[in-house]
């Protein structure tokens, strides 16, 4: 899936209500090739920036999560790579451009809702004038950004086991 094809499919997915952080997962780990249904479910706590309270937005931990899946560890037997943090770094300098404009990293500053109170939930769903089409913006552009990332991270591999197998 080419990262054009990723934002395509993580819009798709958040107007249906997915939440930003298991768009910005579920999207990433097709592009690894990993079904991780569990993974998808326990990011929805995130949404909404975590737990609902404003604070970082859902795409930027559903991004960084893509990210540790492939660079992190699961048990204390196996490696962590170190790319995870060169990566995760690439990833937050983006996403912190990205969302400038619109005040911050944090959802309570891009969507600018409370998600506890239902009318200013359902404005956001139902207004087309909403703070919708800011989370639409920076749902789909982390999404493509991740894609590259993606992409840039799967040529640096290749190349560094050429470079392994040439020696």
């Amino acid at each position: 899936m080419r990262p054009d094809e990723m934002r395509e499919m993580a819009l798709d997915l958040f107007k249906q209500r997915m939440h930003c952080s298991q768009v910005l997962a579920k999207v990433g780990l097709k592009k690894l090739g990993i079904d991780e249904p569990s993974v998808i479910k326990a990011l929805g706590s995130f949404g909404g920036g975590i737990g609902g309270t404003g604070h970082i937005c859902g795409a930027l931990v559903g991004a960084t999560s893509v990210i540790g899946t492939l660079y992190s560890r699961a048990s204390l037997e196996e490696k962590e790579n170190p790319r995870m943090w060169a990566a995760t770094k690439k990833v937050m300098a983006q996403f912190t451009e990205l969302t400038a404009p619109f005040g911050g990293i944090n959802c309570g500053q891009i969507a600018r809702v409370d998600w506890m109170d239902r009318d200013q939930v359902k404005d956001f769903y139902d207004n087309p004038d909403s703070r919708r089409q800011c989370c639409m913006t920076v749902v789909g552009e982390t999404a493509k950004a991740l894609g590259e990332l993606l992409e840039q991270e799967a040529e640096r591999a290749a190349a560094k086991q050429a470079e392994q197998q040439g020696k």
